[in-house]
């Protein structure tokens, strides 16, 4: 693996895949066929189970947990103390309470999917059978029940939509009960539009003649 550092007190298992220019710092650990790619870093005490996938030149802070069943796109963030589950009823024993359920994937596991750009904020829990869209942003501290539109801003327990983000992190709008049916939103921060139709958010090309906000 030619990757920018694996610290010494990490624990990778054999048959995981990191793409170059990754580093993985200490206490970190890796389960089997999980899979990394290039220029990521993974933030001490890191926990990412086996099968997991993960794209490039994602952001992992420390004390993060990945379970089995979670796929995540090119340049996501995710933030200090983040977990993921992959069980919406979970059991630690058959019915009868005399065996463990087992540990691989099973009809009980359901995915998740995080979409590329995302940022998920420190301490949030992510549930399954649900995704984040393109550079949503779930607010810390969030509890993220159902799947996030694209450039979605999303905070609470359990998670509402509240506005709109930019592609480079900054809001751009904050939704309104008055909000029309097409709004054009206009990033402060870098001038980037984007159309927002019934709460769904399009980044645009080019302007249009929709009514503008800015923020």
């Amino acid at each position: 693996m030619s990757v920018r550092g694996i610290h010494p007190t990490a624990t990778i298992d054999p048959g995981v895949e990191i793409g170059p220019g990754t580093a993985i710092w200490d206490n970190v650990h890796i389960r089997h066929s999980t899979r990394i790619g290039e220029e990521c870093i993974v933030g001490e005490k890191t926990y990412i189970a086996y099968g997991v996938r993960i794209g490039r030149r994602v952001k992992i802070n420390a004390f993060v947990y990945i379970c089995t069943a979670v796929t995540i796109e090119d340049g996501v963030m995710i933030a200090a103390g983040t977990i993921f589950t992959n069980d919406r009823f979970p059991r630690a024993t058959t019915p009868d309470l005399r065996a463990l359920r087992p540990s691989e994937p099973d009809d009980h596991t359901l995915p998740t999917l995080v979409r590329e750009g995302a940022t998920i904020g420190a301490g949030s829990i992510i549930g399954c059978n649900l995704e984040i869209g393109r550079f949503a942003m779930v607010g810390m501290g969030s509890v993220v029940t159902k799947s996030v539109p694209d450039f979605h801003l999303v905070v609470g327990h359990p998670t509402v939509s509240v506005g709109c983000v930019c592609r480079c992190g900054q809001p751009v709008h904050r939704f309104r009960p008055d909000d029309g049916s097409d709004l054009l939103a206009r990033c402060g921060a870098c001038s980037r539009q984007y159309s927002i139709t019934n709460g769904a958010v399009t980044e645009l090309a080019v302007a249009t003649s929709l009514t503008a906000t800015d923020g």
